[in-house]
């Protein structure tokens, strides 16, 4: 009884909050698109996927995170405090109709394929998904062993930039499955394409939330030796840059690298200076772009939309200025030969050891 009362409660705000947000206000000429973005609980201030996507809504109406001046009428977010309330909330914005409803990450995943069977002539955008097939749905789905790739190759040339002799590297995942393969495999290549035979190991935590698994798997590492260490683990992952900071701060040279987005700021310390040394990003703005930009022009298309290196769907960030200029120049030489077709990243741990690749010894799971 608690529950449905509290889902009536929270129907009741969105329908208050949704008032007028999805068609254009009377007399308005602007015939932009109106878009919806639903988000969990971390809400557009998450620092990953839902601010990318919130970022790429306000670059398509020409606004800012300081300036939202069509905010509830040609775009608004609603944020689901429990995966209960997914499915309600999707319900209730496709009765109001706006021309476009996104949603990030796998978690929404069944609650889109049932809603958007119920209003087939909806439109929906999901991201880090491709298997939801359904006529009305663009799945967004990234390459990320190119961008991964760049960052393993950023350690290893950031290691012989500073002298380091012998670096070892360490790779931290979550629940190992077919996508956290992907960042391990990319990573590796990297590595070994700038240190044919750096030493590589890796650890699951097998969980996405256990910050201290993670912690303490650095911590053992860069004790014995460990240069980098590269975290595709979730909120797990925080726990790795926590121990690099805390390294850092005492004057060892050890780094921790980001994913997905930007976390530069999280391994800040002594001022400006972070132990994140660089991040694979995947830009889910360049999803919300597509998307708005295809309904725009009229080529709006259901199916699966690869962003890659070539169309901007995944980068390496430049924020740290520790990461050497030198280094940088021969990151965008890879990314010029990836793109170009001259390296061929492999995304799976099969095909990565038959070509001798990658260690036989990984926890990777495809």
């Amino acid at each position: 009884m608690k529950k449905i009362m509290v889902i009536a409660a929270v129907l009741c705000l969105a329908a208050i909050s949704f008032s007028g947000c999805s068609k254009k206000s009377a007399g308005s000429d602007d015939d932009r698109p109106t878009v919806r973005l639903v988000t969990d609980a971390t809400g557009i201030d998450d620092k990953s996927f839902n601010a990318a996507a919130w970022r790429g809504i306000l670059a398509f109406y020409g606004d800012t995170w300081e300036m939202q001046a069509h905010r509830g009428t040609l775009y608004e977010n609603i944020t689901c405090q429990t995966q209960d309330m997914y499915i309600p909330v999707l319900r209730q914005i496709s009765d109001e109709a706006p021309d476009l409803i996104i949603v990030t990450g796998f978690t929404f995943a069944d609650a889109l394929t049932q809603v958007a069977q119920e209003y087939p002539a909806q439109k929906y955008m999901i991201v880090d998904v491709d298997w939801v097939g359904l006529p009305n749905v663009v799945e967004f789905i990234f390459t990320e062993e190119q961008g991964s790739f760049l960052v393993g190759a950023a350690a290893a040339l950031q290691a012989k930039e500073e002298g380091v002799v012998n670096p070892r590297f360490g790779f931290i995942g979550g629940v190992p499955g077919a996508t956290i393969t992907k960042f391990e495999m990319g990573f590796i290549q990297g590595l070994h394409a700038v240190i044919p035979d750096a030493e590589v190991v890796d650890f699951y935590t097998n969980d996405w939330g256990a910050p201290q698994l993670a912690k303490t798997q650095a911590k053992n590492w860069y004790d014995s030796g460990v240069y980098a260490i590269y975290s595709a683990a979730g909120g797990s992952g925080n726990g790795t840059i926590a121990q690099a900071r805390e390294y850092r701060s005492a004057g060892r040279n050890v780094w921790a690298i980001g994913v997905d987005s930007d976390q530069y700021e999280d391994g800040l310390y002594l001022g400006n200076k972070s132990a994140v040394l660089t991040s694979m990003v995947k830009r889910v703005e360049t999803a919300s772009l597509y998307a708005l930009n295809a309904l725009q022009n009229d080529t709006f298309t259901a199916g699966v939309v690869q962003l890659r290196l070539a169309n901007n769907g995944v980068d390496f960030s430049q924020a740290n200025a520790s990461l050497s200029r030198t280094v940088v120049r021969q990151l965008e030489d890879y990314r010029t030969k990836i793109i170009n077709g001259d390296i061929t990243v492999i995304g799976t741990y099969r095909d990565a050891l038959a070509q001798g690749l990658v260690p036989a010894t990984l926890g990777a799971r495809d």
